[in-house]
């Protein structure tokens, strides 16, 4: 990518593997989580790069210069309620000093066009309530909100 190019939104490959990474650290040190595993980039190549079905999808946002700015990870999941099938979005990050810029709007759109192509027909995700940036972003693209709480529970590994 030249420098007079325009950014872009495009799949991620493994070789982007090391930058995501740090682009995660960052995402969680931002949202005040736990820092990601040390093997992380192992246990993502495994979730994006399965030749037949991936259970995850990575999009990469990258500036003119092409260093990677930002990313967006979904997967297609179920709703019980409604009986059909929807296009989780589980992270959506950009650096600081890429906010503002209009790659979020450009990976939101990388996002729709992966629904459509999964054939679903709408996209979830959830914010911390007190990322107000993010909040105002997402009211901008016209998304509702539901008011829930998230919960995570650890299950012990089997017993060998």
């Amino acid at each position: 990518m030249r420098p007079h190019d325009p950014p872009e939104v495009r799949p991620a490959r493994r070789e982007d593997l090391p930058r995501i990474v740090e682009l995660i650290a960052e995402h969680a040190e931002y949202e005040k989580s736990a820092p990601p595993p040390p093997d992380l980039a192992t246990r993502l190549a495994a979730l994006l790069f399965t030749p037949t079905h991936p259970r995850l999808r990575c999009l990469v946002a990258t500036l003119p210069d092409g260093t990677i700015a930002g990313y967006a990870t979904c997967a297609p999941e179920v709703s019980t309620w409604d009986g059909a099938e929807y296009l989780h979005m589980d992270c959506l990050y950009l650096t600081a000093t890429s906010r503002g810029h209009g790659l979020g709007p450009l990976l939101i759109t990388a996002l729709k066009a992966e629904a459509r192509t999964l054939g679903l027909t709408e996209i979830q995700w959830q914010t911390p309530t007190w990322n107000e940036g993010a909040i105002r972003f997402y009211d901008r693209l016209g998304a509702t909100s539901k008011e829930k709480r998230r919960y995570t529970l650890r299950v012990e590994a089997p017993q060998a």
